[in-house]
């Protein structure tokens, strides 16, 4: 077995308690849980794009770690508490 392939397996095996602490926990615990889920995804996808010798692969990972940073300050922005309106 390649071992860049082996590293996907591991990483896919993490994915399992990073999913359990995004669903379980206040607002702060499954924005952690999302942000480490975005990260493994990427590193997967990174390693896969190794373990099968396709540079063009990267392109999903890369443009994913872009997409899940981005996400990650409007999922912040709207989790934060909001002053009262004037009237």
């Amino acid at each position: 077995m390649n071992p860049w392939l082996a590293a996907c397996v591991v990483l896919t095996a993490l994915l399992l308690p990073v999913l359990w602490l995004g669903a379980r926990g206040s607002e702060v615990r499954r924005l952690i849980g999302l942000q480490m889920f975005g990260q493994i995804v990427v590193l997967i996808g990174m390693a896969f794009s190794r373990a099968v010798r396709q540079p063009s692969y990267l392109i999903v990972p890369l443009a994913l770690a872009i997409l899940s940073v981005t996400g990650i300050l409007v999922y912040t922005r709207l989790l934060s508490p909001r002053p009262e309106e004037q009237t």
